[in-house]
Order: structure tokens, then C-alpha cells, then sequence
């Protein structure tokens, strides 16, 4: 059985520079510059030993290819020391065969929808998306394509008529977080609270404490809007939550 890991345990561990942990597992990407040396890449990758049973996702573009690894079981949807394994693989494969990783391009999207009554709500945005459940007593959807944003359903203790109801997470590497919230302000958002995590989490978010994301979610750097509302009624204000980041190497 794979061995459990946190995402800071992934980013300390050796060769796996290429990669940033998101909200949905080990994410890099390999610019390639064309179709052609995108499918050699791919193809590379195919030839790894042992992905029968420990897959990646791999996603080909003109300019270039993003990989994903996370390890699912029927009780565990997180990070493990074989991710950490096939990374590591993968990079030296895209370096013998030339081709640059740039882990400041990847991010992750999630729509989270505050609700009261769970079952009252997640069957129409079951049906509306073609999505399915992500396990058979959660609160989240995914597409089965494994292409769209996932849809979280967060657990609304009362009615709250004067806030939204719906936002957006965006998950960006703990080192593009800051330009990331620099340039939302730039475009006129506002930063209405930044905060880390207690060691080892969780931390609680302005709209519910959410005990298992170390574990469930493997991210990094969250940022999504919160609340606030712009002359055009869409919300601009943002919340900024780090992550497990890696400690700096001497």
C-alpha cells in the first residue's frame, strides 16, 4: 500500500522541482513548443513501469503538456509516496528528452456552493453538469472527463441572505500566489484577509472550518473572491489562505 504523505512532505522530498501541489494533486507542466514533441513526451511517459495500477493524468496541447498525479482509494483522495515516485520519473524523462517543466503555469479552479440541505441541491447540479459524485457520501462533483472544475458543496449552518452563494477557489503554486493577488488588486479587487494555516492544519476560512483539507485536498495557495460586490454586482474582494509550502533549502 502506497504510504500517506502531506503536501509538504511532496515538496521536501528530492527531485521534484518540477512540481507545485495543487487543489488536485502534483501538477506541472512541460512546454514542449509543438504537437509533435508533445506526443513523444507522451509517449515516454507511457513507457514508464508501473503506471497500471498508478496513473497519471496527462493533458496534450500544441504548446506544451500538464501532468497530474494524486493517488485515490476508496478512502483516501491526497498525496503519497508513490506520486512522489512517478514525478520524479517523469522529470527525467522530460530531460532526456530536452524539454523544459515550468510549474509556474499550473493552477487549479474549484466552484463552491454554500447550501443548507445537501441532498436538495446537488442532484440538480448533478444533472445540469453530466458530473458525478466524487465518492458515494461526499460533497463534492466531479467531471468524469476529468476536464471541468469540480463543484464543492460547503455546509451552511443558516441562511445568509447578504452573502454569496456561490465562489470561486483558485489554487495557484505557493511561489505565484503574491503576483497572482497583486494582480487581482491590480484589476480592482480587495484583499479583505490573508492568513496561514496552524502547523499541521486545518485552518478554519471565513465561511466554515473544513477539517479534512490536508488530507482530501492537496493544495498549496488558495485565493477566491469573498463576498464583496463590484458597481457591476460581481463580487472583487479576496481571501488569501497559504498552505503547507516547503521549507527553504540551504
Amino acid at each position: 500500500m502506497p504510504e500517506r504523505i502531506t503536501p509538504r512532505q511532496f515538496h521536501e522530498a528530492d527531485g521534484v522541482e518540477d512540481w507545485r501541489v495543487l487543489g488536485e494533486g502534483a501538477c506541472t507542466y512541460f512546454r514542449t513548443g509543438s504537437f509533435a514533441a508533445g506526443t513523444r513526451l507522451v509517449h515516454a511517459i507511457s513507457q514508464l513501469a508501473g503506471l497500471e495500477d498508478h496513473h497519471p493524468d496527462v493533458d496534450l496541447r500544441y504548446e506544451g503538456v500538464t501532468v497530474r498525479l494524486i493517488t485515490i482509494t476508496h478512502d483516501y483522495y491526497g498525496l503519497s509516496d508513490r506520486d512522489v515516485e512517478v514525478a520524479r520519473q517523469i522529470s527525467a524523462v522530460a530531460r532526456e528528452l530536452g524539454v523544459p517543466a515550468d510549474p509556474s503555469a499550473v493552477q487549479t479552479v474549484q466552484v463552491s456552493i454554500d447550501a443548507l440541505v445537501h441532498p436538495d441541491v446537488i442532484p440538480f447540479w448533478r444533472a445540469v453538469l453530466g458530473y458525478r459524485d466524487r465518492d458515494p457520501e461526499g460533497d463534492d462533483l466531479i467531471d468524469p472527463h476529468g476536464r471541468g472544475a469540480p463543484f464543492w458543496f460547503q455546509k451552511m449552518d443558516a441562511p445568509r441572505p447578504h452573502r454569496n452563494r456561490i465562489h470561486v477557489d483558485v489554487f495557484v503554486p505557493y511561489d505565484q500566489a503574491e503576483a497572482r493577488v497583486a494582480a487581482a488588486i491590480a484589476a480592482g479587487g480587495h484583499l479583505v484577509l490573508t492568513s496561514t494555516p496552524p502547523s499541521g492544519g486545518p485552518w478554519p476560512t471565513p465561511r466554515a472550518t473544513r477539517p479534512t483539507w490536508p488530507q482530501r485536498w492537496a493544495a498549496t495557495e488558495r485565493i477566491f473572491p469573498c463576498n464583496g460586490q463590484s458597481q457591476s454586482g460581481a463580487s472583487t474582494d479576496l481571501v488569501a489562505r497559504a498552505l503547507a509550502r516547503p521549507k527553504t533549502r540551504r
